[in-house]
């Protein structure tokens, strides 16, 4: 007998005394992003096959129309092999300025609308419904959502509901296109057991080569598997694919996301071996991703480069500096390393410049190496290039590499814009 009961009361809670209220996560994708605002753009292109990525043959897709997978076609496969599977479609390198400008849009219907909400990437987005069945509805609340956001902007979206992010993530990946899809509470096992495993989050293309070599297919063979089975194929990552196959996930929705990194790369069209270019081109990344510092008051303490040589292999190393966010440092740190990677004769496919272990704070003075003029040519410089974009003011020697530059401020606190491919 418990210490109520033998005092007589009854309490309408039962022991332990606490109530578990579930969660009500909204997903919401928006459907093939890229190129249903080319089709706002452009209506000559609605049912058209559509490719959207970089135009060469080097490119990647980066979106593709509905039409054109029929064909076999996917994004991030190689344009060549896209245009050789559906020859008939129409590719367009795309316009990540127009991207970034409709997805603000959106972004800013569902802020409006939504207490809290999670931009994850460009077209996708999660919000906290909790609660909301009490007063209104979320079933209701978010389909009403959806509509507005297809009769302000003009783009299809789906979304899914449930009681995690996992699962209704899934479950707008099964309503799409253009759909909804609510999974009740209690079956969330259900609903995903009769999947493919492929469609459970973090199952990638070598993950789900390993677990079809063991003979799994569906989701619910993970389900009846011991979760230490799963650990010992797959490590840690196999207790989270467990997991997510029985629709148990706890991850909130996070409102903002701080920048832990800030990165650039370029493959060329065709493989190099001019090192003058090369040059350029790490000089033109250097000096805009320290641009992208000063204008976050941002400063790094840890730069790194990669090289892809044209057989393919990557070769990469960082170096760990005092924090700092000055061109005329990092710019030198960054070919140093460049000279120690660079030490093939061999053409090179890629480079890329990465800065980590990123602080907020200001650059400090160096007493004895910087002078007046050059802190103040910094502050001219960002000035300018505030005004009239990132590629107003730049070197001469990285006049050659005139795509370098970004749209936005990479610490508003959304996250990475995955831009169409872009070529040197």
């Amino acid at each position: 007998m418990d210490y109520f009961h033998f005092l007589g009361i009854y309490p309408y809670f039962s022991y332990p005394f606490f109530i578990v209220v579930n969660k009500t996560i909204l997903h919401l994708d928006l459907d093939t992003f890229y190129v249903s605002v080319e089709r706002l753009i452009n209506s000559e292109l609605k049912h058209r096959p559509l490719l959207v990525g970089g135009t060469s043959d080097r490119g990647v897709v980066a979106a593709c129309s509905y039409e054109t997978r029929a064909f076999g076609v996917h994004s991030g496969m190689p344009m060549k092999m896209a245009k050789e599977l559906c020859p008939e479609a129409v590719v367009i390198r795309g316009n990540s300025a127009s991207y970034s400008k409709h997805s603000d849009i959106v972004t800013e219907i569902i802020k409006e609308k939504v207490p809290v909400f999670e931009k994850s990437s460009i077209d996708e987005f999660y919000a906290d419904l909790s609660g909301m069945d009490r007063f209104f509805g979320a079933y209701k609340y978010a389909s009403e959502l959806r509509h507005t956001i297809i009769k302000e902007c003009g783009l299809p979206i789906s979304f899914g509901l449930s009681i995690n992010k996992v699962v209704s993530k899934v479950a707008t990946n099964e309503a799409k296109p253009n759909n909804q899809l609510k999974i009740d509470f209690g079956y969330e096992k259900p609903f995903l057991a009769p999947l493919s495993i492929k469609k459970i989050p973090m199952v990638g293309d070598k993950t789900y080569q390993t677990l079809r070599n063991l003979g799994i297919r569906q989701v619910k063979t993970v389900q009846q598997m011991p979760m230490d089975v799963m650990q010992r194929v797959l490590g840690a990552n196999g207790k989270v694919i467990w997991k997510r196959a029985n629709g148990i996930d706890h991850t909130p929705v996070i409102p903002f996301c701080d920048r832990k990194s800030i990165s650039t790369e370029r493959t060329f069209d065709r493989d190099t071996i001019d090192v003058h270019k090369l040059r350029g081109v790490l000089i033109a990344m250097t000096e805009n991703l320290a641009y992208q510092l000063r204008r976050g008051d941002k400063l790094t303490a840890c730069i790194a480069v990669k090289i892809r040589y044209s057989d393919f292999n990557l070769y990469s190393k960082q170096l760990r500096i005092p924090y700092t966010s000055a061109d005329h440092i990092l710019i030198p740190k960054v070919l140093d390393l460049f000279k120690i990677l660079y030490n093939k004769r061999m053409l090179v496919r890629l480079v890329g410049v990465r800065f980590s272990h990123l602080v907020s704070g200001n650059y400090q003075i160096n007493l004895f190496d910087d002078t007046e003029e050059a802190l103040s040519l910094y502050q001219a410089m960002d000035h300018v290039r505030k005004r009239f974009g990132d590629r107003s003011v730049l070197r001469a020697s990285a006049l050659e590499a005139k795509s370098i530059g970004r749209i936005q401020n990479p610490f508003n606190g959304q996250p990475p814009v995955v831009l169409a491919h872009r070529k040197q």
